[in-house]
C-alpha cells in the first residue's frame, strides 16, 4: 500500500503511429523507435523525464499485451507488474479505467494519491519547465479536487491538434481538429490552447468522474478479474470523450515546455537539425543539389543522394520505402489503411 501523498504516473503505450509508416509498424510501433536520432526511443525519454517527479516504482505502462517484451526490453528498470497488457486495442477511457483499479489497489489514501497520466510519444524540449508545471498541477488536482488536463500555448492555427477554450483556469470547451479558419479565430481569440493529452487528477477525483459519467465500465474494471472479458465488452471511447467533456470540475493549465505530440513527419522536422536549405536528416548522410525543405530518414551511414527535388518526405526502411510530398503526408494514414496487413 502507498503513502499518504505519493503520486503515481501511468504512460499510455498501446498506439501503433501510423502517420509514421513506413517506419512505425504494427511490430515496433513509433513509442519504440528512436525517431528523433538522439539514441533513445520515445518511451525512454517519456519514463525518464517523469522520475524527476513520480518514483519509479510508481510509473505503470499501459500497452498492448503483444508489446510487453517491447517495454521490458526498453525499460529493464520497471517492474514487472508495471506493465498492464491490454488485451485488445480499446481507446484511452478503458485504459485509464485499468490503470486506476491497479492504482486503487496499491493505496489507502485515494484522496492525497495524484497522478500524472501520459502518452509515451510526445517530445518536451524544456523539462525542467515540464516538471514545474507538473507539480503545479498536482497542487491544483489535490487542493481543488479538480481533473486538469495541461494545455499547449499554441504558436500557429494548427488543424492537427485538439483545442480547450479556457477561461483563466477553468474549462469552457474541448473541440475537435478544428478547420484552418476555425483555428485562425482560436489564435486570435487568446482563449484557447492545445490539448496535450495529459492529465493530472487524484485517485479519488478520476474515480468518482468515472463513477458518474462511465459507471459500468468503473464497475468492470473496479476488480481487476478476467481482464480480457472486460476488454471484449468495454466501450471504445476516449478520456476526453467519455469523462472530460462531461465533467464540470476540469481546469486547464497553459503552459510552454517545447512540446509536440510528433504526429507527422512534418512535426518531427521542426526538432531535426537542418542543413542550409532546410533538409531534415534522421540517420542518413544526405547529399542535396538544388534541393530544399525536405525530411530524408535511411538506417545509419546510408548515403541518400537527392537533385532538384523540394519539400518531399523521404523514408527508406529494410522492407519500405515512401517517397510524398509534405502536402499530402495526411495521405500516409490512409495509406497504411488500404495496404495488406502484412505490410503495416
Amino acid at each position: 500500500m502507498s503513502k499518504q501523498g505519493e503520486t503515481f504516473a501511468v504512460i499510455m503505450a498501446g498506439g501503433v503511429g501510423t502517420r509514421f509508416w513506413p517506419m512505425s509498424r504494427t511490430s515496433k510501433p513509433k513509442q519504440f523507435l528512436d525517431i528523433l536520432g538522439t539514441g533513445q526511443s520515445l518511451i525512454k525519454m517519456t519514463f525518464d523525464r517523469l522520475t524527476a517527479s513520480v518514483p519509479p516504482q510508481n510509473i505503470l505502462i499501459v500497452t498492448n499485451e503483444s508489446y510487453r517484451s517491447d517495454v521490458e526490453q526498453h525499460l529493464p528498470e520497471l517492474p514487472a507488474e508495471n506493465i498492464l497488457g491490454e488485451p485488445c486495442m480499446r481507446n484511452t477511457a478503458p485504459c485509464i479505467a485499468y490503470a486506476n483499479s491497479v492504482i486503487s489497489s496499491r493505496t489507502s489514501y485515494p484522496s492525497n494519491t495524484s497522478i500524472i497520466v501520459s502518452p509515451s510519444d510526445h517530445l518536451i524540449t524544456n523539462e525542467g519547465e515540464f516538471n514545474r508545471v507538473l507539480n503545479q498541477a498536482f497542487n491544483v488536482a489535490v487542493k481543488s479536487s479538480s481533473i486538469v488536463t495541461i494545455g499547449i500555448t499554441p504558436s500557429r492555427p494548427d488543424t492537427g491538434y485538439g483545442y480547450i477554450k479556457h477561461s483563466n483556469s477553468d474549462v469552457i470547451e474541448f473541440t475537435e481538429k478544428p478547420d484552418a479558419e476555425t483555428a485562425k479565430g482560436f489564435l486570435k481569440s487568446g482563449d484557447y490552447c492545445w490539448n496535450s493529452g495529459i492529465f493530472v487528477w487524484s485517485l479519488e477525483t478520476i474515480n468518482e468522474a468515472f463513477s458518474t459519467h462511465l459507471p459500468q465500465m468503473f464497475e468492470a474494471f473496479k476488480a481487476l478479474d478476467n481482464i480480457e472479458a472486460v476488454y471484449e465488452a468495454a466501450e471504445n471511447i476516449s478520456i476526453d470523450y467519455g469523462v472530460l467533456e462531461k465533467a464540470s470540475n476540469v481546469k486547464v493549465i497553459p503552459a510552454e515546455f517545447g512540446w509536440s505530440d510528433l504526429g507527422t513527419w512534418t512535426s518531427l522536422a521542426n526538432h531535426l537539425e537542418n542543413d542550409t536549405e532546410g533538409n531534415g536528416v534522421v540517420s542518413a548522410e544526405l547529399v542535396a543539389t538544388d534541393s530544399k525543405g525536405n525530411i530524408i530518414v535511411a538506417p545509419e551511414g546510408k548515403v541518400v543522394a537527392i537533385k532538384g527535388m523540394d519539400n518531399f518526405i523521404v523514408v527508406d526502411t529494410k522492407d519500405a520505402l515512401l517517397i510524398c510530398p509534405k502536402t499530402d503526408e495526411q495521405w500516409v494514414k490512409k495509406l497504411v489503411g488500404d495496404l495488406p496487413s502484412n505490410h503495416i
